[in-house]
């Protein structure tokens, strides 16, 4: 559970809501086990930029995110080590109130600045993590698309582009194990090529980069929005070309509220997933334990559309992944 500086102002209503939220979640979610395992989330909260400082929002407020919304994705995010956010806008209103007053000082941030082009929709990428369970291990940067090299004019690699959003990489280190995590958010685009060519761009710098930091003994997981439509067409082929491989726990799992269940073509648009095959690049040595989706929608929405809750918590589910950490000799 989140630390609650706000615990003695939050209204009934909130506090009866987070109990059940929690109880909700400890049967969902495994439990966090010191030095035992690690749990890694990515999730795409939309547009999480401005905050409306109510517990309540009103028809004329915007934004729609408010107080109490805020307590219920912090006690969504306090389950896990380590959660990559996509859509963290320039505004930081609402980041920074989860960070102070809802999760609290044992929790961090690293994130990106915000990209000086139309495409990337003022969206920084952003971890936000436990401190009690992993801190940073020293390396972060962004990942660009190299154009131009000494002695040549030529454009070079599939997207004759920069990325829209370029990927961001920390490592972070947990119980004297080191791991690189990389999110991203792909472009959505006009159509699915241009996903398709910076997928492909994406899945050879991740390729090249894992034999990189392989001499380094770090473990690399990639996570985030990858927009792909669904397993199996070209966007997924491409995000899998050199051998990166989503955990097979979430091929079933929803990734937007607006996926129906018996939809047979759900959306695979948010991913985790990492090189198992050691002749394309380095395979995870972490055990993947579980993994999974959590569904806040019939505990949140209210009298609420799916449009509007959007707005208040997330188009997107929160998408995790549980790895053993190894055991000492």
């Amino acid at each position: 559970m989140p630390d609650e500086p706000l615990s003695s102002e939050l209204p009934q209503e909130v506090t009866t809501r987070l109990k059940a939220l929690g109880s909700e979640l400890d049967v969902a979610i495994p439990a966090k086990r010191l030095d035992r395992n690690l749990l890694i989330a990515t999730w795409n909260l939309r547009v999480f930029g401005g905050l409306t400082k109510k517990w309540e929002t009103g028809p004329a407020d915007s934004p729609k995110r408010n107080l109490a919304d805020l307590h219920y994705v912090g006690e969504i995010v306090s389950r896990f080590d380590v959660v990559a956010v996509q859509e963290v806008k320039g505004n930081l209103s609402a980041c920074r109130h989860l960070l102070t007053d809802v999760l609290g000082p044992n929790w961090g941030w690293i994130l990106t600045d915000v990209p000086q082009t139309d495409e990337a929709n003022e969206e920084r990428l952003a971890f936000l993590f436990d401190r009690r369970r992993v801190t940073p291990s020293g390396l972060a940067g962004e990942f660009s698309e190299p154009f131009v090299v000494a002695g040549q004019t030529t454009v070079l690699g599939p997207l004759q582009r920069q990325f829209a959003r370029t990927p961001y990489a920390v490592s972070f280190l947990s119980a004297k194990t080191t791991f690189l995590l990389v999110t991203l958010h792909v472009l959505y685009g006009k159509n699915t090529e241009g996903r398709k060519h910076e997928l492909t761009a994406i899945a050879q710098k991740l390729a090249s980069f894992a034999r990189e930091i392989n001499t380094w003994g770090h473990n690399m997981i990639c996570l985030g929005d990858f927009n792909i439509d669904r397993e199996g067409d070209d966007l997924f082929d491409a995000f899998t070309s050199t051998g990166l491989t989503p955990a097979p726990q979430l091929n079933a799992e929803p990734r937007t509220i607006f996926d129906q269940p018996d939809d047979k073509q759900k959306h695979f648009y948010d991913q985790i997933a990492w090189f198992t095959d050691e002749h394309k690049s380095p395979a995870l040595s972490l055990e993947c334990l579980s993994a999974g989706s959590y569904d806040f929608v019939p505990l949140l929405q209210d009298d609420r559309t799916k449009e509007e809750l959007s707005f208040h918590i997330s188009d997107h589910y929160p998408l995790w992944v549980e790895f053993a950490l190894p055991r000492e000799p």
